[in-house]
């Protein structure tokens, strides 16, 4: 049984990965999610179920429309199979409870995220929107409104010192060292973090993405990196591994 579900996890969140994908992409072009069918981005050409089965029929089809034979990105599969891999973890790891729903939330942001920011270096607003209400509602139904107040008092406390760095980052660097959408993300870390975890989380975040701005840098030439997926990344390697604040002070104290 335990086996079983940790596949119907798998498999749920392959497709539901196919359907983060599509809001990632039609949102910022202020396109419904909800209404119209799936087409080929070069032809249009209208996809049948087949033709949107999640990694299946990229693999079938070789990674190209079936119509007009123009080569299909490799971001969606890839995207469908890390959705799937971390809604089983998530069920492996919290299993039947609140904190499954929360660790659900966290992948389903950190895929919307990832796909938003690569192709369009945007978070729409509309995603932060839904979420905060998603996490606010799930934390007052856990733990009550004086503790969900907390909760969204850590979330400014954080907004704000996102944007004391983003001051000190523009005034250093002589230009927009970051997004405001990467400002706004703090306030959802706030709903689920306590205030040293959120700042352990820009740390985390930016010390990730410190090899992967080297290597782009250095290859490409590219001086701009979208940094949501990082910071949703460290979001989510805080929340699945459990490490808290007296981890830290007792990592710190020796």
């Amino acid at each position: 049984m335990y086996i079983a579900c940790l596949i119907i996890f798998f498999i749920l969140g392959l497709h539901i990965g196919s359907f983060l994908a599509v809001i990632a992409i039609r949102t910022p072009k202020h396109e419904s999610f909800l209404t119209g069918h799936s087409r080929c981005d070069n032809c249009n050409h209208e996809l049948k179920f087949l033709e949107m089965i999640p990694v299946f029929s990229y693999v079938i089809q070789r990674g190209r429309c079936r119509h007009c034979g123009e080569k299909i990105s490799s971001l969606l599969p890839i995207v469908e199979l890390l959705t799937g891999c971390l809604f089983a973890l998530s069920f492996y790891l919290f299993g039947f409870n609140y904190n499954l729903f929360i660790a659900l939330g966290i992948v389903a942001l950190f895929i919307i995220v990832l796909v938003a920011d690569i192709i369009y270096m945007i978070i729409p607003d509309q995603v932060l929107v839904f979420f905060s209400i998603y996490f606010i509602g799930l934390q007052f139904l856990n733990v009550g409104l004086v503790q969900t107040l907390y909760h969204i008092l850590t979330g400014i406390f954080l907004f704000a010192l996102m944007y004391l760095i983003m001051l000190a980052g523009n005034k250093l660097f002589k230009k927009e060292s970051m997004g405001g959408a990467d400002i706004k993300l703090m306030f959802l870390f706030g709903l689920l973090l306590d205030p040293l975890m959120g700042c352990v989380s820009i740390f985390l975040g930016s010390f990730i993405a410190l090899p992967v701005s080297l290597y782009l840098l250095h290859s490409k030439h590219e001086h701009i990196i979208p940094f949501g997926p990082f910071l949703t990344l460290s979001l989510l390697i805080i929340y699945f591994t459990g490490i808290n604040t007296t981890d830290i002070i007792r990592f710190l104290g020796g």
